[in-house]
């Protein structure tokens, strides 16, 4: 899938996974995030015998010009967890919108687990 935008420049073709990539780096970035997991068997198989990639966990639906982000993240024991998911929200909604230049209408966070 392809997320389309045009401007006074012309017409920008962006690939889903690009996007992916982008969101999933700034959410490894943020405190108390641990990895990014997949949550079906297919895509865990797939990743076994693939270099780990940041898209990994990450699915993005884009709708005309706005984008939702999908998240499965592994936490850090002890932090909190309602404060570690506003902080990926906002980085990855900033950093997201800020590569494409459209509008992220939401980031989803499903907190698979946690880690010591």
């Amino acid at each position: 899938m392809f997320v389309k935008t045009s401007n006074a420049f012309g017409d920008i073709t962006i690939d889903n996974n690009a996007i992916a990539v982008v969101a999933g780096f700034n959410a490894l970035d943020c405190y108390g995030v641990v990895d990014l997991v997949t949550r079906s068997a297919k895509e865990g198989f797939g990743e076994i015998f693939k270099n780990r990639s940041f898209s990994r966990g990450v699915k993005i639906t884009s709708i005309d010009n706005h984008i939702v982000v999908d998240l499965n993240v592994i936490l850090k024991y002890g932090v909190s967890i309602t404060a570690v998911c506003d902080s990926v929200k906002s980085t990855v909604k900033y950093s997201v919108e800020k590569f494409t230049g459209m509008i992220v209408d939401a980031v989803n966070i499903k907190v698979i687990g946690v880690r010591v």
